[in-house]
């Protein structure tokens, strides 16, 4: 851990890195959640599983459970709703019938194209304070946490 001579010597969560990154990320998917919300009546679970699709085309729920960190209760009923409201499609695995596969219809394809720019426009507002070189350095600095994370929980 870095130190530093004026780092606070007792517990303080402003000066906690889970605590404000945790924080930080609340606060953007709080925001985040109003745009969806306001504008495409849509939770930010929903967001997330119909970016995870436009990102890989076709997922089981479990494969968006393991990539969104999402409980598998939340999932469903992102999915359901999505389903619901036609904008992914769920079709029986061919190789296990047990498994159903989720794509996106041509509405939910539809929605993503008008969401995707409004979500890099909210991103770029976000980190209008950074220059291009920080932005970078704070991507390289996430992976680097992630994978420290990743052999302190054993992965």
């Amino acid at each position: 851990m870095p130190t530093d001579d004026a780092a606070p010597t007792s517990f303080d969560l402003d000066h906690f890195l889970p605590y404000r990154l945790n924080s930080l990320a609340d606060r953007i998917s709080q925001a985040l959640a109003r745009l969806y919300e306001t504008r495409h009546d849509l939770s930010v679970a929903q967001w997330r599983v119909l970016a995870w699709l436009h990102h890989r085309e076709q997922l089981t729920a479990k494969q968006i459970r393991e990539a969104t960190r999402m409980d598998k209760a939340r999932v469903s009923r992102a999915v359901q709703a999505l389903e619901d409201r036609g904008l992914i499609r769920r079709r029986p695995s061919p190789e296990d019938q047990r498994r159903h596969e989720l794509r996106l219809t041509e509405a939910g394809l539809a929605l993503l194209e008008e969401l995707i720019p409004e979500a890099r426009a909210w991103e770029a507002e976000l980190v209008a304070p950074l220059s291009v070189d920080e932005y970078r350095q704070l991507f390289e600095l996430m992976a680097r946490l992630e994978g420290q994370l990743g052999r302190l929980e054993g992965e």
